[in-house]
């Protein structure tokens, strides 16, 4: 019997990984042949990396989150287990009334546990102290009700104040996903918050019951993030290599311009490239949602209207490569958040979101001359770094970098990178559309979608995309032998 034939559209992590799922990661060898076609000339997405004076530098996200097993697994699957690394520096700062602080501890998300930590780190007026600690003594009911979601933002600030949610809980939470509280899903992003909607006592002890426990004083904290001693990026090459080695035939600069129902009798799908048409017994579509979107227009409508739904934000990241001694000594942690309602002394807002030491952060890119500092810019509500050519925003960012730190930043080499229509947003009531999506989906026969505007943007939960994409139509196609 022939083997059937599965297309993954999009070469991304969660692609790769759907593809790996298919050709043996969770089947037997050969249980079927996999196409993969990719429109860039590379693979990985947003996983992208350059050299900048011989160092290789992650330019989208430098690292993973070590508490969800599937990068940590696929890691130790590929046989990369040995290269994992775990930062070098604990903590984070953020720019709060007019200086950086220490992040206050016991923080969930940027959401306070602990009225004393947050006291102790200066990060707030005493009025908006005040304010939250009215949570613990006379806590705000909740007049909503259970509801199935509800935006972060506004819930927050109901029970601690405006101000904590501006200071601490926007620029986390909004800041990972290039976007605002204001609007987005509790239900997706934070489900503890979600669950501490239901009880009408103090917020910050109930968000304290979901912290991990504290670790034995005799025992080193758990990880929290693992990056790659090559580079984050570099799990693309382990997966491009041993998806070769199975036998997956992968092309690149191969943009998808057409998918339909193959002829009775030929397979279940056909997809168009510019310069030929492949005709396929499953199809994944591991692309973001604007193109799947338009791919699946005139197979399902509705399908199509429902991915139009999500929209996306633009970021850019900048590395600046500085000479030591230059940056303070005395610096905490990995870098430091830049809230929305920061303002530089010239009383206008800051370009960057975020700086990150990249040389402190990672062990693997320290250098005995020079430091790695990295910044992003850019969300759904700012997209002003679009219109500055790279020489502008590189000095831009120079200066309120120095701005920032108190200390002149000379000129030298760096790297900018930008990352257009990237971050999914996941607004209020986004579980209820990706479950119309993926009831959608499963209408079609052997057919899934998968990738970050689905279940979280993270490493770890694309893979966990990729794979389930991968079980789903293997079990149409091999009649749920396999899963």
């Amino acid at each position: 019997m022939e083997r059937p034939h599965v297309i993954v559209v999009g070469g991304g992590i969660a692609g790769l990984t759907a593809a790996y799922a298919l050709s043996g990661g969770a089947t037997p060898d050969g249980a079927c042949a996999i196409t993969v076609l990719e429109r860039d000339d590379r693979l990985g997405g947003k996983l992208a990396s350059v050299t900048v004076e011989g160092q290789r530098i992650d330019t989208g996200p430098d690292g993973f989150l070590a508490r969800r097993p599937e990068a940590v697994t696929l890691c130790r699957e590929l046989g990369a287990e040995d290269q994992l690394e775990i930062p070098g520096a604990l903590g984070a700062s953020i720019f709060a009334r007019g200086k950086l602080r220490a992040m206050p501890s016991r923080l969930n998300l940027g959401v306070p546990t602990s009225w004393r930590a947050l006291a102790r780190s200066g990060v707030l007026s005493w009025p908006a102290l005040l304010r939250a600690g009215l949570d613990l003594v006379a806590p705000r009911r909740d007049l909503r009700g259970p509801l199935g979601d509800r935006a972060i933002g506004p819930f927050v600030a109901r029970k601690l104040g405006r101000t904590v949610v501006a200071t601490l809980v926007d620029p986390m939470i909004g800041g990972i996903h290039a976007g605002r509280v204001a609007d987005m899903s509790a239900a997706v992003v934070f489900p503890p918050l979600l669950a501490a909607a239901g009880d009408n006592g103090s917020l910050m002890h109930a968000m304290a019951k979901s912290l991990p426990a504290a670790p034995p004083s005799d025992t080193p904290p758990a990880p929290v993030f693992h990056a790659l001693h090559d580079s984050t990026s570099s799990l693309i090459d382990l997966l491009h290599a041993e998806l070769l080695r199975r036998g997956v035939t992968i092309t690149t600069g191969a943009s998808v311009t057409a998918i339909d129902r193959a002829p009775l009798g030929t397979g279940t799908w056909t997809v168009t490239t510019p310069s030929e048409t492949l005709v396929g017994d499953g199809l994944i579509l591991a692309t973001p949602t604007p193109v799947t979107a338009q791919l699946v227009a005139e197979v399902d409508h509705e399908l199509a209207g429902l991915l139009s739904a999500i929209d996306y934000a633009s970021v850019a990241t900048i590395t600046l490569v500085v000479p030591s001694g230059v940056l303070p000594e005395d610096r905490h942690g990995t870098g430091f958040l830049i809230p929305a309602i920061a303002r530089r002394r010239n009383g206008a807002a800051f370009l960057a979101s975020a700086v990150t030491w990249m040389s402190r952060k990672w062990p693997h890119l320290s250098r005995p001359d020079t430091e790695l500092v990295r910044l992003s810019t850019g969300r759904i509500d700012d997209r002003r770094f679009t219109t500055m050519t790279d020489l502008e925003l590189t000095a831009a960012l120079r200066d309120e970098l120095a701005e920032l730190t108190g200390v002149s930043i000379p000129a030298g080499p760096s790297s900018v990178t930008r990352w257009m229509d990237a971050f999914p947003q996941y607004r209020v009531n986004h579980a209820l559309r990706v479950q119309g999506i993926e009831a959608a989906a499963a209408s079609h026969p052997s057919f899934a979608v998968c990738g970050a505007a689905y279940h979280g943007i993270g490493i770890p939960a694309c893979i966990g995309s990729g794979r389930t994409a991968a079980a789903a139509v293997l079990e149409q196609l091999l009649g749920g032998a396999q899963s």
